[in-house]
């Protein structure tokens, strides 16, 4: 391609979609890349209630489709492409795609996370066979079976919670004697008779042949472990694992500076490179939510029609 964007933004998560809506509101011409849907991780989220002004029952569905609406309304090109390579020095950026390649004058990183597994025996075999990551694509499965969710932070006990609509018992497993989910999220859990914790624990092996039915759990003090087996009229368990998330990356490595596989910006969104940004999930930050993503796209995309003024094209 010989057209050069004024700003391309590479994945369409809340962080993508929020720079997309900025940038098109001060008339740079944006391209918006995203390598399968709009939303990114908040779109397998049921509910929403921690987002400023966000609707009663708010969705991630709901509310990535009122994003991508006004992104769209304010003139933002998408493409739906796989990036591939990119070349963000000098003043053209180049970001290679199996569809094509695209550059532009500046480049907003907001390509998100996936969710981390356990990294256990057995767990890459039985997934999507009783083990999952996702409570709304898979709690329909396990309708008045008995469910487990891995981790203690805020998605795993809003998730434990959604599940109880569900599941006839859910447990919450943690590796320490409490939980790091926000105060008002703990309250819900413990008032909800459906849930039940098992403390200073973790799932270290997952079993079955073509479906779970147990699982070895080690005690995170004593070092004992014990096996639970499904109940021999269920025949399999759900496990539902919330333990965080892994940086999509890969494709900048030794390109921008990053810590921990997180890219490294500065309070304005600004990585080591000139006119390169990166938001969202993906960035080296303290929290990683819906809004603050949010903010960091409003960030960069003003942070990007700055650089664009400052210099000379």
């Amino acid at each position: 391609m010989d057209k050069i964007y004024d700003v391309i933004i590479i994945g369409a998560g809340p962080g993508g979609l929020a720079a997309a809506l900025y940038a098109g509101r001060s008339r740079l011409d944006t391209l918006l890349i995203e390598k399968e849907k709009e939303g990114g991780q908040i779109v397998i989220t049921s509910e929403i209630d921690n987002y400023p002004g966000g609707l009663r029952e708010e969705t991630g569905p709901s509310l990535i489709a009122r994003m991508v609406d006004q992104a769209e309304r304010f003139g933002t090109q998408k493409v739906f492409d796989t990036v591939v390579d990119v070349s963000l020095e000098g003043e053209i950026k180049v970001v290679k795609g199996l569809k094509g390649e695209y550059r532009a004058k500046t480049v907003i990183i907001a390509t998100g996370a996936n969710p981390r597994p356990l990294g256990c025996p057995g767990e890459k075999e039985l997934t999507g066979k009783g083990v999952s990551y996702c409570a709304t694509c898979d709690a329909a499965f396990f309708e008045d079976f008995e469910v487990y969710v891995m981790g203690g932070g805020d998605s795993a006990v809003e998730e434990a919670i959604y599940l109880t609509k569900f599941a006839r018992k859910v447990t919450i497993i943690h590796r320490r004697d409490e939980l790091r989910a926000a105060k008002s999220i703990q309250e819900r859990a413990f008032a909800n008779d459906k849930i039940d914790f098992m403390w200073n624990s973790v799932i270290t092996e997952f079993k079955g042949d073509g479906i779970l039915t147990s699982m070895v759990v080690t005690d995170t003090k004593t070092g004992e472990s014990r096996e639970i087996e499904a109940d021999e009229e269920d025949g399999t368990f759900g496990v539902f694992v919330f333990i965080g998330f892994n940086p999509h990356s890969e494709l900048f490595a030794g390109k921008v500076d990053m810590e921990n596989g997180y890219i490294v910006t500065d309070e304005n969104m600004r990585t080591n490179l000139p006119g390169v940004f990166a938001v969202g999930d993906v960035r080296v930050k303290s929290l990683r939510q819906v809004v603050t993503a949010a903010a960091d796209g409003a960030i960069a995309a003003s942070q990007a029609e700055k650089y664009l003024g400052d210099n000379i094209w």
